[in-house]
């Protein structure tokens, strides 16, 4: 089982337009609208795989109650807390070209009892063996003592925990010495305080993190493919994409894609990164923050790079 944690949900709203006109009046599409945030996008591509896979999430409000319908007509499984803020909605524009432009809110703040309930669901939904997910922004004014207070449950349960977040949460996830960190290259950068210009600084990057206590770093480059370290040494692997229509969640079915596969065979650590490439190019394919389930997969457009050039300039932001 994979359970996912997402602290700050989000109602997304896509709009596909032309172009984008600042001042202007434009004419959209029909919108669409899904259950979203970075851990329920995880389950979420998982849930479309056929990989068993359990969210929770604080919702509140009328948007929270969307959520809660959004995610009952995709047959997603998810505990819910019920919080008194209103969660947030996040509005994607889309336009022709492939260019997005993301609004997103804040999000509600979390008392104490919600971070109580949220740490009770927790330990309700996970088990020892199963992977736990903490991915997401987190709620304003999350304070770093509930955020321990959530690792802490997150460590009661047994699971191997797996982490895709940034800033300050990120550097207080990293002491739980989770066994896998799934930052980009902007967070890992970021985490170690360093530019990331060429392949060999995102491995030394990833070594200096696993060197406070995390197995693994799997690390998402964007058109210049991912980077895998570990104990086992170094991977890295490209995709290809012709085109792509949206990137929103391409991150999230990445890493639901590595652990769909890794979290049934770990010894194959090739194919865990091949499938999480193949899972984030699929997903860059296609409108809003829609995942991929297997009819839109296609292996042939993913490979591991054997003799990787570390000195060679990363050109993705």
């Amino acid at each position: 089982m994979i359970v996912t944690v997402t602290l700050n949900p989000s109602l997304d709203r896509t709009l596909e337009i032309d172009s984008l006109e600042p001042g202007g009046v434009m004419r959209t599409g029909a919108p669409r609208l899904e259950a979203g945030g970075k851990g329920v996008n995880v389950t979420r591509a998982l849930a479309v795989n056929h990989v068993p896979s359990v969210a929770v999430l604080p919702l509140g409000g009328g948007e929270g109650a969307d959520m809660i319908r959004l995610l009952e007509l995709d047959g997603i499984v998810a505990r819910v807390v019920p919080i008194a803020g209103r969660t947030r909605s996040n509005i994607t524009i889309a336009e022709a070209d492939g260019t997005v432009t993301k609004l997103n809110e804040p999000g509600p703040e979390l008392g104490i009892d919600d971070v109580a309930a949220i740490a009770a669901a927790i330990t309700a939904a996970a088990g020892a063996g199963d992977w736990l997910v903490f991915s997401g922004s987190m709620p304003p004014h999350c304070t770093e003592a509930a955020l321990a207070t959530l690792l802490d449950a997150a460590a009661e349960t047994g699971a191997h925990l797996a982490v895709d977040t940034s800033g300050p949460a990120l550097h207080s996830c990293v002491k739980a010495r989770p066994r896998l960190v799934k930052p980009n290259r902007e967070e890992l950068s970021e985490l170690v305080g360093e530019p990331l210009d060429c392949l060999s600084d995102v491995v030394s990057a990833a070594e200096r993190v696993r060197a406070q206590g995390v197995e693994r770093v799997l690390v998402s480059l964007g058109s210049d493919g991912a980077v895998l370290v570990g104990p086992s040494g170094v991977l890295v692997g490209e995709s290809r994409v012709d085109f792509a229509r949206s990137t929103v969640g391409a991150g999230d079915c990445f890493l639901a894609g590595f652990l769909a596969r890794f979290s049934r065979d770990e010894a194959d650590e090739p194919a865990a990164l091949l499938e999480a490439l193949a899972w984030g190019a699929a997903a860059a394919t296609l409108p809003g923050s829609a995942v991929p389930g297997p009819d839109d997969l296609d292996y042939t457009n993913v490979q591991l790079v054997r003799q990787p050039d570390l000195d060679r300039p990363l050109v993705a932001g």
